[in-house]
């Protein structure tokens, strides 16, 4: 309170609440009800537990991406004055509301594009963890936030470091170095690479993150996104953007300046950090939890990461160096690459193979709008798909 002046609440649209980012997004929430209110809730398949989080936090209003759910939480919420949409366009919808501040866009894919960029157009604060936002059409996605006069404040905890360390600076970026803990597979041989289970892919070391952003974690495809969403986010050429293995995790990410200075945010291990450092720009509040001991900080381990045996980080490159629709036409390639891994169909390192496949079949267009980018993620999803139905016989 300052005077007879009562701070309003922050109005958060949560996409994609019932995932990892999303349930953390709503830990904070919990702590500082007096500061912010959910005013929209989303998921895509995990009615249930949007269901629970609708009644703890009574929002204005739910979306179930999957319309097969409609009825079951409908029918689950009918007792409240809870409003209940269905399908991607409605997620598109609630984030346009008068009634909102903030969008976290906690979304996991390139369904997170076309809400990030209508949040945008309606002048809202992204809380932005959707990479493939940026990769996709990052050009697209800054003219947009400019035009506007809409902020995007980077919730990956790789950005969310750079953003902290350029905090009050006024001087040109040299470089970034974008820190990964190596995955699962850092010290496997690439033989033994074709033969990993999901299981296996699934253990990260250090972090605890959705299906998707894990198994992407072990093929460093997470890393090459990183890369692109980094230079959109920091206007930064693709050499100026480098990658360096540090296992510890403790060193999120960091920014060398032209008198060579380097600057970089350290901490454990936890994404309620820069969920919150987001929700609360340009202050900081309060967080429980581990803190980072460096008496048990022995020893600052970096090495450079190994392209051959993870070729999808090399990818990224080539894509931002192409530019245009290259990287949209990766993440499609990957998306459904990953799903098909996850259930099976192919091999750990089919990943990577289908991904390369792909972008060698695909025209590249410079500049695509919007709907040509639906286009070419469709194009790009169905020769991904036509590569897993062949077991990967390549022609």
């Amino acid at each position: 309170m300052e005077g007879n002046k009562v701070a309003l609440k922050q109005r958060l649209a949560v996409l994609g609440s019932t995932g990892s980012i999303g349930c953390q997004t709503l830990d904070i929430v919990r702590r500082y009800g007096d500061l912010f209110e959910i005013t929209s809730l989303s998921s895509n398949n995990n009615w249930e537990l949007l269901v629970s989080q609708a009644i703890e936090f009574q929002p204005d209003n739910v979306v179930i991406a999957n319309k097969e759910h409609y009825t079951k939480v409908k029918d689950a919420l009918t007792s409240y004055p809870i409003k209940v949409y269905a399908g991607s366009d409605a997620l598109e919808q609630v984030v346009c509301s008068a009634e909102v501040d903030t969008v976290v866009v906690a979304l996991v894919g390139y369904c997170g594009l076309f809400p990030t960029v209508n949040a945008l157009k309606h002048g809202k604060k992204v809380a932005l963890a959707n990479k493939e936002s940026l990769v996709v059409a990052g050009e697209i996605v800054m003219a947009t936030s400019a035009q506007y006069n809409a902020p995007i404040i980077p919730v990956d905890s790789e950005h969310s470091a750079i953003f902290q360390c350029l905090v009050g600076e006024i001087t040109a970026i040299e470089k970034i170095i974008l820190t990964a803990s190596g995955g699962p597979f850092l010290h496997t041989s690439a033989e033994d690479l074709e033969s990993v289970s999901v299981y296996d892919a699934l253990k990260h070391p250090n972090w605890s993150m959705g299906a998707k952003i894990t198994i992407d974690s072990a093929t460093m495809m997470n890393k090459g996104f990183e890369v692109i969403e980094a230079k959109w986010l920091f206007s930064l050429r693709p050499e100026q953007i480098e990658v360096v293995i540090h296992p510890g995790s403790f060193i999120h990410s960091m920014v060398q300046f032209c008198d060579g200075a380097i600057k970089a945010q350290l901490g454990t291990p936890d994404m309620h950090l820069p969920i919150q450092y987001a929700l609360s720009f340009p202050k900081r509040l309060p967080l429980s939890g581990e803190r980072l001991d460096f008496a048990k900080c022995r020893t600052l381990e970096f090495y450079s990461p190994d392209t051959d045996k993870f070729p999808n980080l090399a990818f990224a490159y080539d894509c931002l160096k192409t530019g245009g629709s290259a990287p949209a036409v990766l993440n499609a390639a990957n998306e459904v690459a990953v799903a098909a891994f996850i259930k099976g169909a192919v091999r750990f390192t089919d990943i990577a193979r289908i991904n390369e496949k792909v972008l060698s079949k695909m025209d590249i267009v410079q500049s695509p709008t919007l709907e040509q980018y639906r286009i070419i993620d469709a194009q790009a999803r169905e020769l991904a798909s036509a590569l897993v139905e062949k077991q990967l016989k390549f022609v």
